[in-house]
């Protein structure tokens, strides 16, 4: 029998470094928890023509009998979005997570035609024992409901878990941090510590929800004579609950629009999330017959998403709603880095529609779900870890939340800072890089999975164009007949064309090309030699495809031709 494992370890699969993807590793005993499997959107740039990024699950392949669970801290896509993948991958892995987390994973599931595996819907205060680990799931404030810091004890100690986090003292919902219990837990002794960074360079503390609530009230209470259309992320239940309570009382009907913001709002009004008389909400299908002022649509699209409601409507493509100048449109959100080019696309084309645009750097109409220095300082105060993995952050803010533990007093040697691959195990005295694990990306595109070669291909396509060079041969006496040179996205001259071509017949006669295993040097060869004098010339890197056009010259008889 196999020794177990003694030794607290933790392998980060996917969230250090960077922000999205996030996935963790928790192993002791033999045993093994996942915590949290998220994905990341790609860019335009980096990544053409991907639709998401996952983590790579090889080393939940090669350990799949260890993995007793996976606990989901809170359902946006970066902590769930990569759940069907390793489910179609790895099977049934049971999963823990709140009530509207289960039920968005369910839904996301059954749109993938994904077996659903053993889900338990768990509450704040909850404790579950899944292999050598006991988990106790502690409720945080977010901008999505249903989030949770994990409490995780094992035979050695307490690992701490913060999740995605901010201190609201004054929450939608009135469901607040249980700031009480952080302290309990850390009182008993915490011996591991991973702490998210998103806010980290942001002084002071994160502003309420409640504060976008004033705002938008002030909104649509100041424009009674127009129809109100308000774009934010269908996941924020609680910004959705404000908006809905704001028009009941000013006497506005609500429509959602966008698949997303739908299904969401079906799933919070099933777990009583989110609350409505029964003729406030109407289906977008049938707002013709209200009065334009007397309706808000609460839509999708905040972040310029090309197949968005609001994108659609900015584009003068939505089947229900056509942009004028009776609309004033609110984006109830700011940028996600990266994003920032399509969503002042979009706000440019809903004012080239006449719509009154209202959007982040002119109102108070978003705030972040994450916590700043000062509520950092606080969790980390409470907790009072041994030791400390800053996480959920690109580079810099690791670095960031490091420099803040240590102005609190946590020994430099007690913190490390994680690359995606790494793996750090831990002991009552001391904590240390071992072996790292196999990580990294996988592109998703379509139903496929490509690799980062693809992606270059993509890239180089996308940036220096192709050149294809046809090698027309007769196959009879081994002698080439032709070269005929086709190009996208690169311009060659006459003259310049001609010095290629002879380049080429010049390459074929110096090769050894007699059969079929000198096709491939024969190739390599013209594309070198190609490449070097193209690169020379005119500073570019075309991709370079030779093809060997292989022919059998026939003589026809008189009879033959007739």
């Amino acid at each position: 029998m196999a020794k177990k494992q003694k030794q607290l370890e933790v392998a980060f699969l996917g969230g250090v470094g960077e922000i999205g993807k996030n996935m963790t590793a928790i192993c002791y005993g033999g045993d093994i928890l996942i915590v949290d499997c998220g994905s990341t959107f790609p860019s335009v740039d980096d990544t053409p023509g991907i639709d998401l990024i996952i983590p790579d699950f090889a080393f939940i392949k090669d350990n799949i009998e260890k993995v007793k669970g996976i606990l989901i801290t809170h359902g946006h896509e970066d902590h769930i979005g990569g759940l069907p993948y390793l489910l179609s991958e790895c099977g049934n892995i049971p999963i823990y997570g709140s009530a509207l987390t289960i039920a968005l994973i369910k839904h996301k599931l059954t749109e993938k035609k994904i077996q659903m595996p053993k889900m338990h819907a768990v509450k704040g205060g909850d404790v579950k024992s899944i292999g050598a680990f006991s988990i106790e799931f502690v409720s945080v404030t977010h901008s999505i409901l249903g989030a949770f810091a994990l409490s995780i004890s094992y035979g050695g100690g307490v690992v701490f878990h913060t999740g995605d986090y901010k201190i609201d003292y004054t929450p939608v919902d009135g469901e607040s941090i249980d700031l009480a219990r952080i302290a309990d837990i850390g009182n008993r002794g915490v011996t591991l510590m991973l702490g998210e960074s998103t806010n980290v360079e942001k002084k002071g503390t994160t502003i309420s929800e409640k504060e976008v609530g004033v705002t938008l009230e002030k909104i649509i209470e100041t424009h009674t004579d127009k129809r109100i259309i308000i774009a934010t992320f269908a996941s924020n239940v609680n910004r959705v609950q404000q908006i809905v309570k704001i028009c009941e009382r000013v006497g506005r009907r609500v429509a959602f629009d966008g698949r997303s913001m739908v299904k969401i709002s079906e799933i919070a009004k099933r777990l009583n999330m989110l609350d409505y008389e029964d003729n406030t909400v109407v289906d977008i299908e049938d707002i013709k017959g209200i009065q334009p002022e007397k309706l808000c649509i609460i839509s999708t699209g905040s972040q310029g998403e090309p197949m968005s409601a609001l994108t659609r409507m900015a584009n003068g493509e939505d089947r229900e709603v056509v942009i004028g100048d009776n609309d004033v449109v609110v984006i109830s959100s700011q940028p996600i880095p990266g994003n920032e080019k399509a969503v002042y696309t979009l706000i440019n084309n809903l004012y080239r529609r006449g719509a009154k645009v209202l959007y982040g750097s002119l109102e108070q109409l978003h705030v972040s779900g994450h916590a700043c220095q000062d509520e950092l300082k606080l969790m980390l105060s409470l907790v009072k870890p041994k030791f400390f993995i800053p996480v959920h952050g690109e580079f810099r803010h690791l670095k960031k939340h490091e420099e803040l533990a240590l102005n609190l007093g946590l020994k430099k040697e007690n913190i490390k800072i994680a690359d995606i691959g790494d793996r750090i195990a831990v002991d009552k005295k001391s904590m240390r890089f071992i072996d790292g694990v196999e990580a990294g990306e996988v592109y998703v595109d379509g139903d496929t999975n490509v690799d980062s070669l693809v992606i270059r291909d993509r890239k180089q396509l996308s940036t220096d164009g192709v050149v294809i060079l046809l090698l027309n041969i007769n196959v009879e006496n081994r002698q080439l007949t032709s070269v005929d040179i086709l190009s996208r996205g690169i311009v060659f001259e006459e003259e310049f064309l001609e010095q290629i071509k002879i380049l080429v017949e010049d390459t074929f006669a110096a090769s050894s090309y007699k059969n079929e295993s000198d096709r491939g040097g024969l190739k390599n060869g013209v594309r070198r030699k190609v490449a070097r004098v193209i690169l020379n010339k005119l500073k570019q890197r075309p991709m370079i495809l030779p093809l060997l056009m292989e022919q059998v010259k026939q003589d026809l008889t008189e009879e033959d031709d007739l």
